[in-house]
């Protein structure tokens, strides 16, 4: 399969996160929902890990990788943490956009941190993602 695919099917299924999400924190603290979605996508991957026989890969991992590995974790709970909190206190289609403001910063974070370069396309689709993201914000 071609890398877009999976990035189509991973754009799918975020948005199916905001919506069930939505309709999950309703009535309940948002962190407790945040929860359980997170044992919900712990046990998923290890059943996918473990049928495919991919553990065997453990040994294989540096220290290096684990610290990345693990920040990115923590990166990622206070993502899902902060994004239940304004599932919760807002509409989803005001949330998800804002949200996606994290494309346009994940973009100019791979030019500093990784050394990307940015080619003009992807300097001017950024732009339009903060600008639109400016205009779901201001009132």
């Amino acid at each position: 399969m071609v890398w877009w695919i999976y990035a189509i099917l991973s754009a799918l299924f975020a948005s199916l996160t905001a919506i069930f999400a939505k309709m999950g924190v309703a009535n309940i603290n948002s962190n407790l929902a945040t929860g359980i979605r997170t044992i919900v996508v712990l046990v998923m991957l290890w059943c996918i890990i473990l049928a495919r026989g991919e553990a065997k890969g453990f040994e294989n991992i540096s220290k290096q990788n684990l610290f990345f590995l693990v920040i990115s974790g923590i990166a990622t709970g206070l993502s899902w943490l902060f994004y239940f909190k304004a599932l919760q206190m807002g509409n989803v289609s005001q949330v998800a956009p804002i949200d996606k403001l994290s494309v346009a910063l994940t973009l100019i974070l791979a030019v500093i941190f990784l050394g990307e370069t940015l080619s003009l396309k992807t300097a001017i689709g950024a732009g339009l993602i903060i600008a639109g993201t400016i205009v779901m914000i201001v009132k």
